[in-house]
């Protein structure tokens, strides 16, 4: 079965987006008039929505983030004081104060009043819901243990986000640094170099051959500033399009995975996603081979998530799941072996979870090394092509003025 993108009208006559797993679009369309919608368009999620990477961003979504961890948590707390759930829906109605979050909860109030377990009420939400959040939910119902296992999505989605704010944390302050003093080196080649390049051409003074070539960088980027945005925008729109490719994104993925530091890096951030997820969802009743589905889904590296997809292949007849992971030859030494320590213990889950702690601390310690080495050489080389441009257009000057005195 492949994974699909929707677009359908409710019966309130709203666009609805999401996905789902179908054989065909034929068969998202039918399961989508069956829950009452008309549907619009169904398309290969892996042919993208058609949209540039940007116009997602302003997107709304009715619970992510911290709103979902939020939204988890107190219904977890509500069902574990004894609430029913459609009491507990009820309340939590009342909190949001975004109208689409509203409206979710009201759907999932209203299909489990209507008789629907509540898996099966967040799974008809078009994808608001992850596989991953219903599918642990389905374990929950089924095992009888629901606000605890709540609870555990709570702290595994928590520790994403955590994990996922971290990254971006540690990129936020070099990339200002480089957009500031970019733009600063870039006025001064394009306002500052040409008024010297003035002054020496009226002078006729003979000029150092480096200071030539900041010269004429200068009047480049005077003349040309358009073709610094255009080209660099171009570059950006073909990226995004080709990025959207799964021949290439898969290329793309594999390089990095081959890079000295970025390519263990993402590995250690990959190792700790797969084994958090597998690992609550394991101690949470999901059958392994589920599991690992769900897991290869929530990988953004595209070569792991085929390896954990012809690993699962390999589980399913019968090779443990170390031996399964270690083919691809991708996966952490380390993680292997902790992996392998539980099934041979039979605490397969628990050391999962301690898998996805120690390459969680391990991921820490590479990215606060990251930024504390980062940073000084960001600055120290856009320092420094500063100063080249600096002392470029001042030393025919110094040379004058020596000569005239």
């Amino acid at each position: 079965m492949a994974l699909y993108s929707y677009k359908a009208i409710n019966a309130r006559g709203e666009m609805l987006d999401g996905q789902m797993e179908a054989a065909s679009d034929a068969e998202v369309a039918a399961r989508l008039q069956e829950q009452g919608h008309l549907p619009v368009e169904a398309r290969l999620a892996s042919e993208g929505s058609g949209l540039p990477a940007w116009r997602t961003l302003f997107k709304p979504r009715p619970f992510a983030g911290e709103r979902l961890v939020q939204f988890t948590q107190q219904l977890a707390t509500l069902l574990g004081a004894g609430q029913p759930l459609d009491r507990a829906l009820t309340i939590l109605l009342e909190l949001p104060e975004d109208e689409a979050a509203r409206r979710v909860v009201s759907d999932v109030r209203d299909a489990v009043r209507g008789g629907a377990s509540l898996s099966t009420a967040l799974e008809r939400q078009h994808g608001t819901f992850s596989r991953l959040y219903v599918n642990m939910v389905r374990a929950g119902e089924a095992g009888g243990s629901m606000h605890e296992t709540l609870s555990r999505l709570a702290d595994y989605l928590e520790r994403s986000r955590a994990m996922q704010s971290r990254v971006i944390n540690a990129l936020i302050y070099p990339a200002i640094l480089l957009v500031m003093v970019g733009l600063s080196l870039l006025f001064l080649l394009g306002y500052v170099v040409p008024q010297f390049a003035q002054m020496y051409e009226s002078l006729d003074a003979p000029l150092p051959g480096f200071t030539k070539v900041v010269l004429g960088v200068g009047l480049f980027v005077r003349d040309w500033w358009i073709m610094l945005v255009v080209i660099p925008a171009v570059v950006l729109l073909v990226f995004d399009r080709k990025r959207r490719d799964p021949v290439f994104r898969e290329k793309l993925d594999g390089w990095l995975l081959r890079r000295r530091f970025f390519g263990d890096l993402v590995a250690k951030v990959e190792t700790a996603r797969l084994a958090r997820t597998l690992g609550t969802l394991v101690r949470n009743g999901v059958p392994l081979m589920a599991a690992l589905g769900i897991g290869q889904k929530v990988l953004g590296n595209r070569v792991l998530a085929a390896d954990v997809l012809a690993a699962s292949d390999e589980v399913k007849n019968g090779v443990a799941l170390s031996t399964a992971l270690a083919r691809g030859k991708r996966f952490p030494r380390l993680a292997l072996q902790m992996i392998q320590v539980g099934e041979e213990s039979g605490a397969l889950d628990t050391m999962l979870v301690k898998t996805a702690e120690t390459f969680e601390h391990q991921t820490s310690i590479a990215l606060d090394r990251m930024l504390a080495a980062l940073v000084p050489i960001v600055t120290v080389v856009l320092a420094g092509l500063v100063g080249v441009v600096v002392m470029a257009v001042l030393t025919p000057l110094y040379d004058l003025t020596s000569s005239i005195g």
